[in-house]
């Protein structure tokens, strides 16, 4: 009999572990922390950190207050808070850090009125209705990818 692989799918990737039989593979897996895959994934993701920045660069800047947009190309409100919340830590923030970082940025906004309109479009959401921390969806996120930055590098390159 031939070698038995099998492949696990992580946040990450995938993880293959490969054994001379199934009973060899169990052998394998047993031998994993039970907190494996939450020690992988958060240390694939610190790792992986820089490319959120580099995927920024040139578009946001990283200060002690948080993050500055500094690109000089014309964006929404809606595109600007998309922007700082992306950038955030955790990919969330106030509504009166926002304002503060979108002043910092040169932008002037009524942010609360932005981030409700936000809500209902399905773009932020309160992950506690008792703090006030808006946070991006995934919707949002791929909105930021897919359209926001990827418009932002197309006219940089």
């Amino acid at each position: 009999m031939g070698k038995v692989k099998v492949k696990i799918r992580a946040p990450f990737g995938e993880i293959v572990v490969e054994g001379e039989n199934p009973q060899e593979i169990l052998k394998i897996l047993e031998t994993f922390p039970e907190d494996f895959m939450e020690k992988t994934v958060d240390m694939v993701s610190l790792r992986l950190v820089p490319t959120a920045a580099v995927q920024l660069k040139g578009v946001v800047e990283f200060t002690t207050e948080g993050p500055v947009i500094m690109t000089r190309e014309k964006l929404t409100h809606y595109e600007a808070i998309g922007l700082i919340l992306y950038a955030s830590e955790g990919k969330k923030n106030t509504a009166a850090q926002i304002t503060k970082l979108l002043e910092s940025s040169g932008i002037k906004s009524m942010v609360p009125a932005r981030l409700n309109e936000m809500t209902k479009r399905g773009r932020v959401f309160k992950p506690d209705p008792n703090r006030p921390e808006f946070t991006l969806t995934v919707q949002g996120e791929r909105w930021v990818e897919e359209e926001i930055l990827a418009r932002l590098r197309g006219k940089m390159s």
